[in-house]
């Protein structure tokens, strides 16, 4: 090794060193805001896996507690995720909060990463500090922040979907992750219907093996609580929480909050979600076609968040890899512009001032305002589909 390629080498550790720094010291406020909250409020998702797992050390029924008041949340995942979170619960809660928030950003590192990618491939020498500034900028999103808040696990199964994906040569089988996103969370299980759609055979089978193999393995370990959750939780919806709050913003969500019929709702429900999968389907089979996979994986994980009956703000943590895709490698001024555009509309919290509309007295605005991410997400979709593909392309 000559002395000035070591030379540059040092740089660029101190440089990543700095940049690490950099982050830590920008995000401080954000972890302090949360992890500083009073105690019954305090990554109350964080409380319900931990407690879940320690209700399986204690060899309590999982899907018959709840966390205490004020928040009395139930366990409403599968039972795989009840036994990995024993990891969690053998650690005190102090020690799980700080371990789950770093976890939390080192996820959100790996999907910056790998959805910017080709602006970061193309200032190298810059890198380290392109990638601090676009870790803050995503921090900063607001379903981001709510990761962080509640400590939530939604920009993990991220970072495993967008991964399996886009990994040039990965040392794992591919699809693995993605089956055991969907084996811990349903909503991943979208990703099969891609890796259908675009004849990715190989890895379709191996994520469908991994995620029925981690199904069926509670059911081997912990019976009783597999059974529970598979024949009677999973069709309880108000486990999730009230369906209609404005934190869903689902394509359901947006229709409960119109207060219609329930039989009316649900045949306008699977309407568009019909109309929504085939199109936003059909828009990722064509950009993996056009070998744009980012794009791909950003219009599937949309998907995620629009066609599953609730998600919460904090599922659309999906926009990082939206916002990779628009950028692009960075050279259209047009994409980077437009891609500064949805990430301030995703930092500002829109749908709770349809919240102050509606306490105002304000009728339709403050619905729409309401459902701006949901909305927004559908307009993501048509950017993605339609707009994306023609600016690329001019290029």
């Amino acid at each position: 090794m000559t002395g000035g390629r070591a030379t540059t080498i040092r740089r660029q550790w101190w440089a990543w060193a700095v940049a690490v720094l950099v982050i830590a010291v920008a995000v401080a406020p954000l972890v302090q805001q949360w992890l500083t909250n009073p105690d019954d409020q305090r990554l109350v998702d964080l409380d319900v896996y931990r407690t879940g797992g320690q209700m399986l050390l204690e060899g309590r029924p999982v899907y018959e507690f709840a966390t205490p008041a004020p928040q009395l949340l139930p366990f409403t995942y599968p039972p795989i995720a009840a036994m990995l979170a024993v990891l969690l619960a053998k650690m005190s809660w102090d020690t799980a909060q700080w371990v789950w928030t770093a976890g939390v950003f080192v996820s959100l590192a790996i999907v910056v990463a790998y959805s910017f990618g080709g602006v970061l491939g193309g200032v190298k020498r810059y890198a380290p500090w392109v990638f601090a500034f676009l870790m803050v900028a995503c921090a900063y999103l607001m379903p981001i922040r709510d990761q962080v808040r509640f400590g939530q696990v939604d920009i993990l199964l991220v970072a495993l979907c967008l991964v399996d994906c886009v990994a040039r040569r990965p040392w794992w089988p591919r699809g693995f992750l993605i089956g055991l996103a969907t084996a811990v969370k349903l909503t991943p299980g979208v990703f099969l219907i891609y890796l259908l759609v675009t004849r990715q055979w190989r890895t379709f089978f191996m994520a469908a093996f991994a995620a029925a193999l981690l199904t069926l393995l509670p059911f081997l370990v912990i019976p009783h609580d597999a059974a529970g959750f598979w024949f009677s939780a999973l069709f309880d919806p108000e486990r999730l929480g009230a369906n209609a709050a404005t934190t869903n913003q689902s394509i359901r969500g947006m229709l409960i909050r119109l207060y219609m019929n329930d039989t009316v709702t649900s045949v306008l429900w699977i309407g568009l979600v019909a109309v929504v999968g085939w199109y936003g389907f059909r828009g990722a089979r064509d950009a993996y076609q056009a070998k744009d996979p980012m794009t791909a994986v950003a219009l599937v994980g949309l998907m995620a968040v629009l066609l599953s009956p609730v998600a919460w703000i904090h599922h659309l943590a999906w926009v990082v890899v939206v916002l990779g895709a628009i950028v692009g490698d960075g050279r259209d001024p047009v994409r980077v512009r437009v891609a500064v555009g949805v990430w301030l509309y995703y930092v500002l919290p829109i749908p709770w001032w349809g919240v102050a509309l509606k306490v105002a007295g304000v009728p339709v605005l403050d619905k729409i305002v309401q459902d701006g991410f949901g909305l927004g997400a559908l307009g993501l979709v048509w950017l993605l589909v339609a707009w994306l593909p023609r600016r690329r392309d001019l290029a």
